[in-house]
């Protein structure tokens, strides 16, 4: 019998391994027609290499992140998903990954040299498809990072999530919903709960009188007229204006065209007056304030 017809040319695992980073698994070896001999001799002659247990490099180990993280995938299987710092990575396409990388699953697989935890509430608006890489969606990566990060560092991630990735706080909403025993869920809300609820006039205007009283700042003018227009804040003798802004993490579906009214507003004041603004948000005014404090006194002793 002659064999060549049932053995595939090795052009045939180049085809499926060009769609997975350069990698091919033996059950799809197997299909393919490759025995276990015929898999171990192409093992042997280094046209695979073994990078996981059941998944092979095709002519030469990965070479990026986003190679490694298939290999990854078929290793933990196909229900799995990148997690954690390496879903961060890719949603950021950070140039440099983690280099133990983290994935989720509903199994209990363990690959050796992965990271994989097991969730058993996973549901399909979980789990995106990026550079044709499983990876949790920006909500879920928020959730499995919360609970390893400080507040300053969580905040800075979600808001990088929400204008790079489109993320919402209706989906991190939904994320702790439905994940209320996740060791990240009580940082995430403590986070999103101040967004639910957009502070008042006043209470931002309390807010940054007593920031700049207690780091030591000049008192501002607030609610003060310039050009026709009425601005939050007004520093006077350093001639800076402050906008306060309640309403950036409060837009549950778009937050980019909320701010049009108030920016077109600065606009007009400096172009009528030569006056610059600067913009604090209630969450730098409050969780933030001592950050805001030092550039707050920065622009004014630049300004002074």
């Amino acid at each position: 019998m002659n064999s060549s017809r049932f053995d595939p040319p090795d052009r045939q695992i180049g085809e499926v391994a060009r769609w997975q980073g350069g990698h091919i698994t033996s059950g799809q070896l197997a299909k393919l027609g490759f025995d276990t001999n015929a898999i171990a001799y192409r093992v042997r002659v280094g046209r695979l290499i073994r990078v996981h247990h059941g998944v092979y490099a095709v002519g030469h180990l990965p070479t990026t992140p986003q190679e490694r993280a298939h290999g990854a995938l078929l290793a933990a299987g196909e229900t799995s998903a990148l997690a954690g710092p390496t879903a961060l990575a890719l949603w950021r396409n950070d140039r440099d990954w983690p280099e133990q990388l983290e994935l989720l699953s509903p199994l209990d697989r363990r690959p050796a040299g992965l990271v994989v935890r097991r969730s058993g509430k996973l549901l399909g608006r979980d789990i995106r498809r990026v550079k044709w890489l499983r990876v949790t969606s920006p909500a879920r990566t928020a959730l499995d990072l919360a609970a390893r990060v400080g507040t300053d560092e969580l905040t800075r991630i979600v808001n990088e999530l929400r204008h790079r990735n489109r993320l919402t706080v209706q989906q991190l909403r939904d994320v702790v919903t439905r994940n209320r025993r996740h060791a990240g869920a009580t940082a995430l809300l403590e986070l999103i709960g101040e967004a639910q609820r957009q502070p008042t006039r006043s209470e931002l205007e309390n807010a940054f009188r007593r920031l700049c009283k207690r780091h030591g700042l000049p008192t501002p003018q607030t609610n003060v007229g310039l050009a026709g227009e009425c601005v939050d804040a007004y520093f006077p003798e350093h001639r800076l204006v402050v906008e306060l802004d309640g309403r950036e993490v409060t837009h549950a579906d778009d937050w980019r065209p909320a701010f049009e009214n108030d920016r077109a507003r600065v606009v007009k004041v400096m172009a009528e007056t030569g006056i610059p603004t600067i913009r604090f948000t209630w969450n730098q005014i409050t969780r933030l304030h001592e950050q805001t404090a030092v550039q707050l006194r920065a622009i004014l002793d630049a300004r002074g």
